[in-house]
C-alpha cells in the first residue's frame, strides 16, 4: 500500500468483537465520543484484551458529529453495536461521532504494538502515528 506524507494516521483501541466486525465488513461505522482534532485518513486497529495486537486498518471515509440519537437513527443498521451498548456508551453525552469505515484490511497475523516502530501503550482515546508506521504493517 502506498502512503503519502500528508496522510494522517491514528491508532485506535477497539474491543475485539468490534474490530472483527470492522475487518469483516459488517461494521461500517465506528462510534466515538470526541472528534479527531485533525482530518484523519487512516485508522490502525489495536484489538484490546484478550487479543492485545494490531489486527488491521481502514481508510476513513469521513466523520460526522451529531447527537447520539441522530447517529443511532442514521447508522444503527451498519454500526455493529446493540442499542443498549450504544446507549450506555453515550449516556449523558450531547455529541457523538461516527467514523466511516472504507476498505478495511485485516492482517493475516496480529502484530504487537512494537511493530509500529516505537514503544507504544494502547491509547485510551487515540494516538497519532506516522505514515511510515502504517506502511510498516501494510
Amino acid at each position: 500500500m502506498a502512503t503519502r506524507k500528508d496522510h494522517c494516521v491514528v491508532l485506535l483501541s477497539i474491543h475485539p468483537e468490534y474490530a472483527d466486525a470492522i475487518l469483516n465488513g459488517t461494521k461500517r461505522v465506528e462510534f466515538r465520543k470526541p472528534p479527531f482534532p485533525r482530518d484523519v485518513t487512516h485508522v490502525v486497529i489495536y484489538a484490546t484484551a484478550p487479543v492485545r495486537k494490531v489486527v488491521g486498518w481502514f481508510v476513513v471515509g469521513g466523520t460526522e458529529e451529531r447527537s447520539p440519537k441522530e447517529l443511532w437513527k442514521k447508522y444503527s443498521s451498519v454500526g455493529g453495536i446493540a442499542r443498549s451498548d450504544f446507549g450506555s456508551y453515550y449516556e449523558g453525552r450531547a455529541h457523538a461521532v461516527a467514523i466511516h469505515v472504507v476498505a478495511p484490511k485485516k492482517l493475516r497475523k496480529g502484530l504487537p504494538l512494537s511493530a509500529l516502530g516505537r514503544r507504544l501503550v494502547p491509547p485510551q482515546n487515540f494516538r497519532y502515528l506516522t505514515a511510515a508506521a502504517l506502511s510498516a504493517i501494510a
